[in-house]
């Protein structure tokens, strides 16, 4: 069992030209023994951004704190605290912070994909 508060688990800034102010903390993952599931908390500064991609994998979203908007092939679509987003496998996605506050969100992936 891993009991730990998120701020005893390191957190990293995203290097990466294609994103803008994120930074994550591997909460829970292959590392810990789970066998399945690596969950993932993202922070996004305002005006920041994840990368614009897809993946064949499926992820689950909780958006603890903050606004922002997702872009899919649909379109921008808005959100905030308390929202639950589900990302089928190859759709092509990005979050962004257009709000004036931290975006915090919880990502779920399964143990391949982290």
């Amino acid at each position: 069992m891993k009991i730990a508060h998120y701020s005893e688990i390191e957190e990293n800034r995203v290097e990466d030209p294609n994103v803008s102010g994120v930074s994550r903390r591997i909460l829970i993952s292959a590392k810990d023994n789970a066998p399945n599931f690596t969950m993932r908390l993202f922070h996004v500064e305002p005006g920041g951004y994840t990368f614009h991609h897809s993946h064949d994998f499926e992820h689950e979203i909780f958006v603890i704190e903050g606004e922002g908007e997702v872009l899919t092939p649909e379109g921008t679509k808005p959100f905030k605290a308390g929202y639950a987003i589900f990302i089928v496998p190859d759709e092509i996605h990005q979050f962004k912070n257009n709000g004036k506050t931290r975006l915090s969100f919880l990502c779920l992936v399964p143990n391949r994909a982290a």
